[in-house]
């Protein structure tokens, strides 16, 4: 399997001609941008070997805490960690699940640090009207920014992509050799 500087060789040297290809069938920048973001952080930071102890975990400095829970509960090399689509799908939920969590818990502590002050009970209101706020933001942005959207979905998938294949190619030459060294 490839090493990690492999990996972000890969994805840095194969950036340009991805970017390039998604110019010329979307003609819009907007698109190019979102869709070769999406392929560099998926390739350098978000790929499939957070579930080990890999160049993209340990690119996420103080914050790779929170990928402890996804490197305990996935098998390295997994369809749930390199699998196509489904592997760039689960750590967007989890991430989002996460953060999602993490803000929750946040509100909590506040409500009670709140009601241990006997302070105005409108924390949860507040909370809900930003969440309300952010989640119509956010279907607004859908809305408006499709392609954009896709294109930053697919350049997740690509970068992910990127980085299977060239494992799977790795794994398929050196059992090839190795098949030639027994007979």
């Amino acid at each position: 399997m490839p090493s990690g500087r492999t990996h972000d060789r890969i994805t840095l040297w194969s950036l340009l001609p991805i970017a390039s290809t998604t110019y010329l069938l979307s003609q819009r920048a907007s698109v190019t941008l979102f869709l070769a973001g999406g392929y560099l952080f998926s390739g350098l930071m978000f790929g499939p070997d957070l579930d080990t102890h890999s160049s993209q975990y340990r690119r996420w400095g103080w914050l790779r805490w929170i990928w402890l829970p996804y490197r305990r509960a996935m098998r390295h090399r997994s369809l749930w960690s390199h699998g196509v689509v489904i592997g760039t799908i689960g750590r967007i939920l989890y991430l989002v699940g996460l953060v999602g969590l993490l803000v929750l818990l946040g509100l909590l502590v506040w409500e009670i640090s709140l009601w241990l002050s006997d302070a105005p009970n409108i924390v949860w209101q507040t909370a809900q009207q930003g969440i309300n706020f952010g989640l119509v933001e956010l279907g607004r942005s859908l809305q408006t920014y499709p392609l954009e959207w896709m294109g930053a979905l697919v350049g997740l998938e690509l970068g992910s992509l990127s980085h299977s294949i060239s494992d799977w190619l790795v794994s398929a030459v050196k059992r090839r050799q190795r098949s030639k060294r027994v007979k």
